[in-house]
């Protein structure tokens, strides 16, 4: 990721000061900050979903705003919202996600799709609605939701607000996996043991600027 001069303001308020930072690909990143530093704001950019005043943001080479496509293609994001369609039960839900990317029915697609439930502990919750799932449950499919197009980067915004230590634990065994198959991860937490044990750098953030940036050590 490449971020440059980012300035992203909402009237008086300014949500981005002039961030500029680069996460390498493969690294595993935090950012850390108070609520209302501008995380969610940067993340959004990211996805986007938030349009900058000035600025430029890259995914491995694909500008945000010109390449938006083939960005959100290299992408995927765990809102920190429960969003979800309460039509479909989850592996509906997966299926239709996979679609939006292009990936039509096949052995493979199934396959990593049951990989995946297998990993966040939803295979017994597959076939059920998601507007019978738990909060917990439901977070576990938004998390099923970015992977299920295999984005070589994976932001995280915080993840495991308000979740069991179980998921924590299955989740994070399942997102060092893919960190140790060369995904990029941009995480977000207010758990700073989760940020210590995991992220090899650390960018702090506060009143949308970068007030520290180095290795976790």
């Amino acid at each position: 990721l490449r971020i440059q001069q980012a300035i992203k303001r909402y009237g008086t308020l300014t949500a981005l000061d002039g961030i500029d930072l680069e996460v390498q690909q493969g690294e595993f990143f935090g950012l850390l900050g108070p609520n209302g530093a501008g995380k969610t704001t940067l993340i959004s950019a990211l996805a986007g979903l938030v349009r900058l005043d000035s600025g430029r943001i890259e995914v491995m080479g694909a500008e945000v705003v010109r390449d938006y496509r083939q960005a959100r293609r290299l992408l995927g994001v765990v809102p920190q919202e429960l969003v979800f369609d309460p039509f479909f039960s989850v592996r509906e839900t997966l299926n239709i996600q996979a679609g939006y990317f292009g990936i039509t029915a096949s052995r493979q697609r199934d396959a990593w799709i049951d990989e995946i439930l297998e990993n966040l502990d939803l295979t017994s919750k597959a076939n059920a609605n998601m507007r019978m799932l738990s909060g917990g449950m439901k977070r576990r499919v938004l998390v099923a939701q970015a992977l299920v197009h295999r984005p070589p980067v994976i932001v995280l915004d915080e993840p495991t607000a308000g979740v069991d230590v179980g998921l924590r634990q299955t989740l994070w065994q399942f997102i060092q996996r893919l960190n140790r198959d060369g995904h990029t991860i941009v995480l977000t937490t207010h758990y700073l043991e989760e940020a210590e044990s995991l992220c090899e750098r650390l960018a702090m953030l506060k009143a949308g600027r970068i007030v520290a940036l180095d290795r976790t050590d």
